[in-house]
C-alpha cells in the first residue's frame, strides 16, 4: 500500500468517526481519541515542557474536539484541524504561565550564516550536543517550540503548519529560520 491511499484510508476513517459521533454514536470518538491522542499530547507536551500539565491540556483538547466536532466543515484535513486546536490551547496555556524567557537581540542574527547553523546541528551525533540541544529548546517560547516541534518532528508541511498556527506560509519559514539562529546563539551560550 502506498502512503497515499493511506491517508485516504485515514481521511475516511476520519470522516466516518465524525458522521458517526454526529449521528449520536459517541462510543465513535474512541477511533479519533486512539489515532490522535499520542500525537497531540507529543506535541503540547514539547511546548509546554511539563507532562501533567500536557495531560491536563490534551484532555482539554479532546474536550473541545468533540464538543465542536459540527463545526468541522472539512476545508483542512481533519488532522490539521485538530492540531489547529492543540496549538491554540498549548499556546493559550503558556502566555497564561508568564514564563521568563531570555531575550536576545534579532540584530546578532545578521552575523550568523546558514552554514554555521547547519554544522551546529548536523553534530548532534553525541549525547553533550543533544543535551545543549534540549536545554536551548526549553528556553524558547511557545511559539517557537511549537514551530520546531510540527516542522521537525511531526514533519508537518511548511503550509499545514501556516493552518494550524494561523501564519502565513512566509511567516512561517522566516520564524523557522530564526529559531534555528537563536538556537545556535543560546547553545553557544551553553558550556558544552
Amino acid at each position: 500500500m502506498d502512503f497515499a491511499s493511506k491517508g485516504k484510508m485515514d481521511a475516511n476513517n476520519d470522516l466516518y468517526n465524525i458522521k458517526k459521533v454526529l449521528e449520536g454514536d459517541t462510543a465513535a470518538f474512541s477511533g479519533i481519541l486512539q489515532r490522535y491522542s499520542n500525537r497531540i499530547f507529543a506535541v503540547i507536551v514539547r511546548i509546554v515542557g511539563c507532562r501533567e500539565d500536557a495531560e491536563e491540556l490534551t484532555q482539554d483538547v479532546f474536550m473541545k474536539v468533540f464538543s465542536s466536532l459540527k463545526q468541522y466543515k472539512g476545508n483542512s484535513e481533519f488532522s490539521t484541524w485538530i492540531y489547529r486546536i492543540a496549538y491554540n490551547t498549548a499556546m493559550s496555556y503558556t502566555r497564561k504561565q508568564r514564563k521568563e524567557i531570555p531575550y536576545i537581540d534579532e540584530s546578532l542574527y545578521e552575523n550568523i550564516s546558514e552554514e554555521e547553523v547547519d554544522a551546529l546541528f548536523n553534530r548532534t551525533d553525541n549525547s553533550e550536543k543533544i543535551e545543549q540541544l534540549e536545554q536551548s529548546v526549553a528556553r524558547l517560547t511557545g511559539e517557537e517550540k511549537a514551530l520546531l516541534s510540527l516542522f521537525y518532528t511531526d514533519m508537518r508541511p511548511i503550509n499545514e503548519i501556516a493552518k494550524i498556527t494561523g501564519l502565513t506560509e512566509t511567516n512561517v519559514k522566516t520564524k523557522l529560520h530564526r529559531i534555528r539562529k537563536k538556537l545556535y546563539i543560546i547553545m553557544s551560550e551553553i558550556p558544552a
